[in-house]
C-alpha cells in the first residue's frame, strides 16, 4: 500500500535522485512523484518490483488452474490425443 507520506514533487527527486534511490532500496516501499501537484509516477526499487511481478504471475497461474479445474468438473475437458489429432487434420500437419 502506498504511504501518503511518501509523495514528493518530481523536482525534489531530480535534485536528490541518489538519496531517493538509496531510500527506495533500503525501505522497499514505493514513492509517488507528482507533477504540478498531481500524482504522475510511482517509483519502486528493482527487487520489490520483481517480487511484485512474481506474485502477479503466481496469481494468474492459480486463476488459470482454478478455471481449468472448474471446466474439468463441468465435463468440458477433452482427451489430449484426440484434440491433437483434430488440430493435425485441421491444419494438414503430416505425421
Amino acid at each position: 500500500m502506498l504511504d501518503a507520506r511518501e509523495i514528493y514533487p518530481l523536482s525534489d527527486f531530480q535534485r536528490n535522485a541518489r538519496q531517493f534511490i538509496e531510500r527506495l532500496q533500503e525501505s522497499h516501499k514505493p514513492i509517488v512523484l507528482t507533477v504540478n501537484g498531481k500524482a504522475s509516477v510511482i517509483m519502486q526499487d528493482a527487487e520489490s518490483y520483481q517480487k511484485l511481478l512474481d506474485e502477479v504471475e503466481l496469481a494468474r497461474s492459480a486463476a488459470t488452474i482454478r478455471q481449468a479445474m472448474t471446466e474439468v468438473a463441468a465435463g468440458k475437458d477433452r482427451d489430449a490425443v484426440e484434440a491433437l489429432e483434430e488440430l493435425r487434420l485441421k491444419y494438414d500437419i503430416p505425421r
